[in-house]
């Protein structure tokens, strides 16, 4: 806009000048044509384009002002950030996602009044997506870290957890305390719980997208261990599991699980009041039992 008043006010001046010039000098013939200047017209691109930019920050500043329960309830949709990670978010026969959290989360937007949509991220980036907006919040089994807490507004911790090692069975008897992990190389999920413990016993470890692709590189025999979440390990790892020559051994910690929202959100109050009644309600414990994670889930209250 700034742009467009700066063309009209030239044509004035142009126009005021012509006008007190007597329109032409002593020289031009009386019926010969005025010269005229062209005027310059700013194109509907230029204008949208400048209008846009003139609008983008305020509308940004009015949606970081909002409420985020608002925010939510406007657009009619909480998305959630995920990773493929059983038994807490992962596909069922039908390609839909399922699990605890995932079930929960869908209770969640119901009581909300929302639908619910999930979105699989690069858990590194899970605080870059989250501020970015991408997604309304982190619900994956997700450790309440410091760096966690002090990056996101957090909800109560719901579950409790802790990071084991995984290793080929045949190899078990062999790693049955962390003096016998030195020589390992360890594959973890980059910007996990995992890979802090890792990192602060100074193992070496190959940081890989997902827990499940940790297992993987196991598997495969392309990393000798891997550290991934008690309850996963409980859910994939196993007889009668997917990775039946897989075992676990070491406990490296013990944690609590809890869901992540932008720094300074309502919608982890909303969500701890949300955990009271159906903990209450006995629908966490029946949604638990469904995963075989009822052991693990915190009281609310």
């Amino acid at each position: 806009m700034k742009k467009l008043m700066a063309v009209m006010l030239a044509g004035v001046m142009t126009a005021a000048m012509v006008t007190g010039c007597g329109g032409g000098n002593a020289d031009t013939p009386a019926d010969a044509p005025a010269e005229t200047e062209t005027p310059v017209e700013e194109t509907p691109a230029e204008t949208d384009a400048d209008e846009d930019a003139e609008t983008a920050p305020e509308e940004a500043e009015a949606a970081s002002d909002e409420s985020d329960l608002a925010y939510v309830k406007d657009k009619g949709t909480l998305v959630v950030g995920i990773t493929d990670f059983e038994p807490m978010d992962y596909k069922g026969e039908d390609g839909n996602w399922i699990g605890f959290d995932a079930d929960m989360a869908g209770a969640f937007a119901e009581s909300l009044g929302v639908s619910v949509e999930f979105v699989e991220i690069d858990w590194d980036n899970k605080i870059m997506e989250l501020d970015g907006r991408t997604i309304d919040c982190v619900w994956n089994g997700m450790t309440l870290t410091d760096e966690v807490k002090s990056a996101m507004e957090c909800s109560n911790a719901y579950c409790n957890n802790a990071q084991i090692v995984i290793v080929p069975a045949d190899k078990a008897e062999q790693y049955q305390d962390v003096d016998s992990l030195s020589d390992l190389n360890f594959a973890v999920e980059a910007g996990s719980a995992g890979e802090e413990q890792v990192d602060a016993l100074g193992l070496a470890f190959t940081p890989v997208k997902a827990q499940s692709d940790a297992l993987m590189e196991v598997a495969a025999g392309t990393s000798d261990a891997a550290v991934i979440d008690s309850l996963m390990a409980a859910a994939m790892v196993g007889e009668g599991t997917g990775y039946a020559d897989l075992t676990y051994t070491v406990g490296l910690n013990s944690e609590e699980y809890g869901v992540g929202f932008r720094k300074g959100s309502d919608l982890a109050a909303a969500l701890n009041e949300f955990f009271v009644t159906s903990y209450q309600d006995g629908s966490m414990l029946a949604a638990a039992e469904t995963y075989g994670v009822q052991a693990a889930v915190i009281e609310q209250k």
